[in-house]
């Protein structure tokens, strides 16, 4: 039986910069993107196209922000979906390639941040699970000096991009995924782990705060709710817009009150359990 032709919309880079203005991007600011290329609808020339888009929108002045996580350099007795024997462990330690900002891919975060990793001229945070990736005149101040031992807390491109007036973008993508929400843990009462990782010198722990996207998208709904935030439509995509500041400081109000510590799971961003995202 053949396949049905796609129904759209059909997105260009056109009309997504088209969209971009119309939700209210602007020219010169710094954009922190969240994303779903699957829905924005059928696009032609795919993530590059997004990217574009996206660079279009934010004209010669801007910054593009992504998230470039690489959740899968972590330690093997985290993983569940899917796990690995125990007696893989040691060996999976001793060989598992470190973190390298030029090769090492993003994981579970889509391929558009993928895209923009690898984009001429793009620059990459440091930090071996959740780097950040910048394209743009601002990208180095972005994304350099992000300290190994903090995830997204105060020395890594979050607190740069809230001190720096950066907004938000969910372009297809739910709140769940909303890095800025970690920021808040930082600032807040929660767990330190003991996180095993791939170093240079070989297998490390490092202590960290302790992170999880649980609730996020109850958070969300609550600060939609409470906040102002655009909402609109970019290509088939639900987008909204937002300060990453206002994020955040509503993340410090709200997380005390509606999740207690003893809720703390140690995970990436996004999620837990997942080879891609322990």
């Amino acid at each position: 039986m053949p396949t049905p032709p796609p129904t759209g919309p059909l997105v260009t880079r056109d009309t997504l910069a088209g969209d971009l203005r119309a939700l209210g991007v602007q020219t010169g600011e710094t954009l922190l993107v969240h994303s779903s290329l699957s829905a924005l609808g059928w696009v032609n020339g795919g993530p590059v196209a997004v990217v574009q888009g996206l660079l279009d929108a934010l004209g010669p002045h801007g910054t593009l922000v992504v998230p470039t996580q690489s959740g899968d350099l972590s330690d093997p007795a985290l993983w569940s979906r899917p796990p690995v024997p125990e007696e893989w462990w040691p060996t999976i330690r001793a060989t598992m390639p470190p973190y390298d900002p030029r090769v090492t891919p993003s994981r579970g975060v889509g391929v558009i941040p993928e895209t923009v990793r690898t984009w001429p001229g793009a620059r990459r945070s440091a930090h071996p699970e959740t780097s950040f990736a910048a394209l743009g005149p601002r990208a180095a101040a972005v994304v350099d000096g992000h300290a190994p031992d903090c995830r997204l807390g105060e020395r890594s491109p979050l607190a740069r991009l809230e001190a720096g007036g950066a907004r938000v973008l969910l372009l297809g993508a739910g709140y769940s995924t909303c890095t800025s929400f970690h920021l808040a843990e930082y600032r807040v009462p929660s767990p330190v782990v003991e996180v095993g990782r791939p170093s240079p010198t070989g297998w490390e722990k490092v202590r960290e705060v302790s992170i999880t996207s649980d609730l996020f998208e109850e958070l969300g709904a609550d600060f939609e709710r409470d906040r102002p935030v655009v909402r609109g439509t970019v290509g088939a995509a639900r987008a909204r817009l937002f300060p990453v500041a206002d994020a955040v400081a509503y993340a410090e109000r709200w997380l005390p009150l509606h999740r207690p510590r003893d809720l703390y799971v140690d995970a990436a961003p996004g999620g837990s359990g997942t080879r891609g995202r322990p």
